[in-house]
């Protein structure tokens, strides 16, 4: 907890305590709290409608930026649509966040929306103090009663990171800053490895005590969302950073990094199936969501691995021996067919699988006379839902009890099974040694953190099959291309998720090369080997 002031909200009234303050909140009043602009006698002039006009969007935002730079806080916030919550606000960035000397200059206007910079001193203890200077902006709007013109009220109107309910600290940071390095002692830094600067932050939350820093002074924004970190705004006094050794390999992480950037939204994990290290975590996205460790999507056929391992270990299929894959194929009112409603004829369950056959595994349902086969193996096997510790926050995978027509669209990868690339490459890690060990992104001995354990291991007879089976996938099956550049022993295992409302579907891609298990996903990328199997391979051959 951080020391300071705060402001809490109590039954939507704002009230100042000791630790920082919050932007959200409702309104008590119905419709804007103040519905009067700059100069307007409301009761004597008729309201106004359609957009404002270009001279209230000036007079209003040139009134608000001076009342709010002089702090009279009363002021500015009656010249927006929800004055309950401006008020407070604003009084308490200059109280609380203690921000004086603020010079608000409003750059030209788009229609309503003016951008506008802030140049401010933020003082802490009298003794520190530091200039402050960013850029928001705000948008001019009708009220809906009287049609003034006022300040569409936004915490992000104060500064652009700030969000509903999010609480504005100034003080000693809630943890010393950390220098995170990897397995090989080299530094990892945000500024070099971007995809890191969420999860470095959380490792710093963590484990900054524990590495022996001291923290500093600043400014920053906390979340109501406990498991997001901390975000700072402005460092007054630098905290003495402590070293904190990662699983991470530095050149696995330039390897990651690139290859997302072939594609927006799209993420890649890679992890070492002989132990479970994290070896790298990247993510290109618009904003800083780590989809790589907490996304939540049907992985399409890259399930098919979990599926196959249920199949193999039931006795109901094996490598070598023959099984149907007709084009298409009907279960309890659903239809599934295959990619081009292609079929394999005469073909052996490793070619089903190596060309990613649907209706070969959907036809395998009835034969396992239990609905939760699939949940099972998934968690018993695989490790998923295990509540994993990896050291940072992380989703574990979902693979939900199902029947009939949603169970069959599970053994597919698609339906109520949620997965993320973390989580599909650690299938892939226990795929490639038979033995499922969890993800760890810094060691377990830094905090002694129970680490799950599933209850079995993959018998050796199935394990081999498997691995059989992903290694004729990345040499002649539909992981091929993708995989031609990968060295070493090496296997692989394609997937395409529909979406709905989506008209792509996500291209999934997992595979190993010797003891490196790699995952990744594109979002509206087609086919497997496509988008998301070149990230993949690109990694591999990093690792």
């Amino acid at each position: 907890m951080r020391s300071g002031a705060k402001a809490a909200i109590v039954g939507g009234v704002f009230l100042v305590a000791t630790g920082g303050v919050a932007y959200g909140g409702y309104t008590l009043l119905s419709g804007e709290s103040n519905d009067t602009g700059p100069g307007l006698n409301t009761r004597s002039a008729p309201k106004k409608t359609g957009p404002p006009s270009a001279s209230e969007v000036d007079k209003t935002t040139k009134a608000f930026l001076a009342a709010w730079s002089k702090g009279d806080a009363r002021t500015a916030a009656d010249l927006t649509n929800n004055a309950t919550q401006a008020q407070p606000a604003l009084e308490a960035y200059r109280e609380v966040a203690r921000v004086s000397e603020v010079s608000l200059t409003p750059d030209a206007p788009v229609g309503a929306k003016v951008p506008f910079t802030v140049k401010a001193k933020v003082t802490y203890a009298e003794a520190r103090s530091k200039p402050w200077s960013y850029a928001s902006q705000l948008t001019v709007v009708r009220g809906l009663t009287t049609g003034a013109p006022l300040v569409d009220w936004a915490p992000a109107v104060i500064h652009p990171k700030l969000k509903a309910d999010d609480t504005l600290t100034m003080g000693e940071a809630s943890a010393p800053p950390i220098k995170a390095v990897d397995r090989n002692g080299a530094e990892l830094t945000k500024e070099k490895y971007p995809s890191l600067g969420p999860i470095l932050d959380a490792l710093g939350e963590k484990y900054g005590t524990k590495a022996g820093g001291k923290p500093g002074i600043e400014l920053a924004v906390e979340s109501a969302d406990i498991n997001q970190p901390v975000r700072s705004l402005l460092t007054l006094t630098k905290g003495k950073p402590g070293k904190l050794l990662t699983t991470l390999d530095a050149g696995t992480q330039a390897a990651a990094e690139k290859a997302v950037q072939r594609y927006k939204n799209s993420s890649v994990v890679a992890v070492k199936p002989s132990t479970g290290e994290i070896r790298a975590v990247a993510n290109h996205r618009d904003d800083e969501f780590n989809a790589a460790m907490l996304g939540k999507q049907a992985p399409g056929s890259t399930m098919k691995i979990v599926t196959a391992a249920m199949l193999l270990e039931k006795g109901l299929v094996g490598a070598d021996r023959p099984i149907e894959c007709p084009a298409n194929v009907m279960y309890q009112g659903r239809t599934f067919h295959n990619l081009d409603n292609f079929d394999i004829k005469n073909g052996t369950f490793t070619q089903s699988f190596a060309r990613s056959c649907n209706t070969a595994f959907i036809k395998q349902i009835d034969d396992t006379k239990d609905d939760a086969a699939l949940s099972k193996e998934a968690q018993e096997v695989f490790g998923i839902g295990l509540d994993w510790q990896t050291g940072v926050t992380s989703a574990d995978g979902s693979v939900p009890m199902a029947s009939g027509g949603e169970a069959a669209a599970q053994y597919i990868g698609q339906g109520t099974v949620q997965m993320n690339v973390l989580n599909m490459a650690s299938v892939t890690a226990t795929a490639k040694t038979g033995t499922f060990r969890q993800p760890v992104i810094v060691p377990r001995s830094l905090d002694g953190r129970e680490i799950a354990q599933a209850p079995r291991s993959l018998p050796g007879g199935v394990s081999e099959q498997l691995r059989t089976m992903m290694r004729v996938t990345a040499s002649s099956g539909t992981g091929a291309q993708a995989m031609a550049s990968v060295g070493g022993d090496k296997g692989a295992k394609t997937g395409s998720a529909e979406v709905d409302g989506q008209g792509t579907s996500n291209s999934w891609f997992t595979g190993f090369s010797d003891d490196v298990a790699a995952a990744a996903v594109v979002e509206s990328g087609g086919h497997g080997g496509d988008a998301a199997g070149p990230l993949v391979a690109q990694v591999l051959r990093a690792g």
